[in-house]
């Protein structure tokens, strides 16, 4: 009695299915092709003046694509995304993958018009008996990706419903839709666009992307057996994950194949061969975002940054942001390749193992561009990269731009007597010669020291006996070695890196406040950012108490290398979008005489002496060689109190690059660089010109041939040769015997006294 129940039960549920079947059947007829006034019944002219209200015509907005940043010869960056996917046309699919798909999918899509009525029925029935059976179309499935992918562009829920959790209204209205698609597009156009839209994976949208993923191949080149299997995935992309369930993705594959041989699409000799294939993987995990770029991490960083902070992309940051992850942008950047290896390998070299995390770092700019063309430090953004230092913080950049947007800078660092070059700037811009002699004997400043200025009050003393006194003042002046105190030209005074020259330079000028005009035209300010200038009426920032980051300073000099045209550094020439329209980049901003052409060439010479007979004498190799170039440069070296800030800022013609050493997070006090060990080698006191030096001078060699490097333009004399003393009257001549003319006294041949090669001042 029970099987008998059972069979009439069984037999009334197909009868209904039929039943529903076919309602639904003339309510896409009815709704196609008869007007709705002609259909009679209440229920039967709901349903279609329901279908009639749906709508037509599917907004197909552009899918979620990758945004690319490159370099400056396309070479790769990085990628960012929030589905990995890379539109192809059709012709670029293997037509093994086409036929697959449609042979498993919808077999008859070539002969539909978006909606299958026959399969429908057939699906409805072999339900009723317990098979499970699809009937969405290809076409109805591309449109329910292209709704579900709207949604995600419009922030929405992305979630799919199911097909057994889709009311009738949502089949009906997937239906017209597929219909109304299937009137603006030819079947080729749609199956591109469901075969660039599909999901596979998580890492894999579309079918490039999952070409790539599985079998790290373009999909123009996957075989039968890979073509199956992908094909087969999008039925259920967690359930015939190959990566996860491996035997269930062979079985569903092998389906793929008898659905292929059944519809004609393969013979039986390359269905068996496909199916003995084994399952041959080659996952390729696609890497996103600037902490997996393929090169210049840093950099990269600071690009987005720059992106997300700029109100072109959008009026919010998270308006930028979606902007930049989701519509396929190409972000050409400054970056040159050629430059940034071996920026890398050097700054990777200095330090070695490095287990007391000391910081290198090297950025290069452009003189008369700002172009950023390297940008490397020895550090990286994840554990598992290649060093055991490992942090976010970029190096080499401010910590905020003047906005107070943040830039993902570490704040700088103190350059030490890298500083002293903007008081020399001041001294040439007031006319006076670099070889004019200062009283450099003098070390004592005390609070009511009678500087000349306009501007400000001078901030700061040098004087112990005040300072024992309690008012606030520092010790008397100090040098790096007691034998510099003593008259000597200002020109001596910076290539030795004496510190009581700069201050008797600062007392010589008319105005103290030149100092502040120069550090400005030269575009220093505080790491910080925020717009905060560098204070120059601050006695102690003239020998580089200040933090400033290493690329303010490598843009500081490239102004004197560019005979005083400043530029502010650029990192990104174009924006595109995903049809190669541009859409933004940063324009080129020089000031072409911020400092005086003939000053600029003026601290050229003397920052050439710094190699020639200053600090940068002890730039040495492993032998105890001087490092030299071999071109025309120029360079001053840095250090701070502690030996814990270290530099050599340089340049030629070309290239104006700052190399660092030292601590470049923590506190300076805490980290001194005395009676430590580096990369194998002791250092009882580390100078600008010991790691940081041979640093730039190695890197220097490498790349200085990539651009301008010839001589420099000489200064006029007036800017070099000191005035001689004015000569006496001369009174008129009496009339005098003649006398006989002495006879010539010998000449003594001038001995050069060697010079001294200190350490750089403090």
């Amino acid at each position: 009695m029970a099987h008998v129940l059972h069979v009439v039960a069984r037999a009334l549920g197909l009868i209904i299915s039929f039943l529903g079947v076919s309602a639904l059947c003339g309510v896409l007829a009815a709704g196609l092709m008869l007007p709705a006034a002609a259909v009679t019944g209440g229920a039967a002219y709901g349903s279609v003046q329901f279908f009639d209200s749906l709508p037509t015509q599917l907004k197909v907005d552009p899918p979620s694509l990758v945004t690319r940043i490159v370099a400056s010869d396309g070479s790769p960056i990085a990628s960012l995304f929030t589905e990995n996917r890379t539109p192809i046309p059709l012709d670029q699919v293997s037509p093994h993958l086409k036929n697959a798909i449609v042979a498993i999918e919808d077999y008859r899509f070539y002969e539909h018009g978006g909606v299958d009525t026959t399969g429908i029925l057939r699906a409805v029935l072999a339900n009723a008996r317990g098979d499970r059976q699809g009937a969405s179309t290809l076409t109805q499935q591309y449109v329910a990706n292209v709704l579900r992918e709207n949604e995600v562009a419009q922030g929405e829920d992305s979630s799919v419903a199911l097909d057994s959790q889709k009311t009738l209204g949502d089949k009906l209205r997937e239906m017209k839709l597929a219909i109304g698609l299937e009137q603006q597009f030819s079947k080729d156009q749609i199956l591109q666009g469901y075969l660039n839209l599909v999901f596979f994976n998580s890492n894999a949208y579309g079918i490039e992307a999952a070409s790539q993923y599985f079998f790290s191949v373009d999909a123009k080149d996957l075989t039968l057996p890979q073509a199956a299997l992908l094909a087969g995935i999008v039925n259920g992309p967690s359930l015939y994950d190959p990566t996860a369930h491996a035997d269930l993705s062979v079985l569903r594959r092998n389906l793929v194949l008898d659905a292929m041989l059944k519809h004609g699409y393969i013979n039986q000799k390359d269905h068996d061969a496909a199916v003995a294939t084994p399952l041959q993987l080659k996952v390729n995990p696609p890497k996103q975002g600037c902490a997996y770029a393929s090169q210049a991490q840093y950099f990269c960083d600071y690009v987005l940054h720059q992106l997300e902070d700029d109100p072109a992309y959008g009026n919010t940051v998270d308006e930028r942001v979606r902007k930049l992850q989701r519509e396929g942008l190409t972000i050409k950047t400054t970056l040159d390749p050629r430059l940034q290896g071996p920026a890398q390998a050097q700054v990777d070299a200095t330090a070695g193992a490095n287990p007391d995390k000391w910081g290198t770092s090297l950025v290069t700019v452009q003189p008369g561009t700002g172009r950023i063309l390297s940008m490397a430090q020895n550090t990286r953004m994840l554990p598992g990269q290649g060093s055991n230092f490992v942090t976010a913080y970029n190096f080499n950049v401010d910590r905020t731009d003047a906005s107070g947007n943040a830039l993902g800078g570490a704040g700088g660092m103190q350059p030490g007597s890298a500083m002293k070059p903007v008081t020399l700037t001041a001294w040439l811009n007031e006319g006076k010669p670099t070889d004019q002699k200062v009283d450099a004997s003098k070390r004592v400043y005390p609070l009511n020291y009678p500087w000349r200025d306009t501007c400000a009050h001078v901030v700061g003393a040098y004087d112990s006996a005040e300072k024992a006194a309690g008012l606030g003042a520092s010790d008397d002046l100090l040098n790096d070695e007691p034998q510099w105190y003593r008259q000597m030209t200002v020109r001596e005074g910076v290539y030795q890196s004496i510190n009581t020259a700069t201050f008797a330079s600062a007392a010589g000028l008319n105005d103290f406040c030149d100092i502040q005009r120069a550090a400005d035209a030269l575009g220093l300010h505080d790491g910080e950012g925020h717009g905060k200038k560098v204070d120059m009426s601050t006695l102690g920032n003239l020998l580089g108490g200040p933090n400033i980051a290493p690329l303010s300073l490598a843009s500081e000099y490239a102004t004197f290398a560019s005979n005083g045209t400043y530029c502010t550094p650029i990192a990104i020439t174009d924006v595109t979008d995903s049809q190669g329209k541009r859409i933004g980049g940063q324009a080129q901003q020089c000031q072409a005489n911020a400092i005086k052409p003939d000053v600029a060439k003026a601290v050229t010479s003397v920052l050439q002496d710094v190699l020639t007979k200053g600090s940068g004498y002890n730039i040495k190799d492993n032998s105890g060689q001087t490092i030299k170039l071999g071109v025309p440069d120029a360079a001053k070296t840095g250090t701070n109190e502690y030996n814990s800030e270290t530099w050599l800022i340089g340049y030629t013609k070309g290239l104006s690059t700052a190399s660092y050493f030292g601590e470049a997070l923590g506190n300076p006090e805490d980290h001194l660089g005395r009676n430590v060990l580096v990369n194998g080698k002791f250092w009882p006191v580390i100078d600008g010109a010991y790691l940081a030096g041979p640093q730039w001078a190695y890197y220097m060699q490498k790349v200085l041939g990539l651009y301008d490097h010839g001589p420099f333009d000489a200064p006029p004399p007036s800017l070099v040769n000191a005035p001689g003393p004015a000569p006496a009257p001369v009174p008129a001549p009496a009339a005098v015997p003649a006398v006989p003319a002495l006879p010539s006294l010998p000449s003594f041949p001038v001995i050069p006294i060697p010079p001294k090669h200190p350490g750089d001042g403090q």
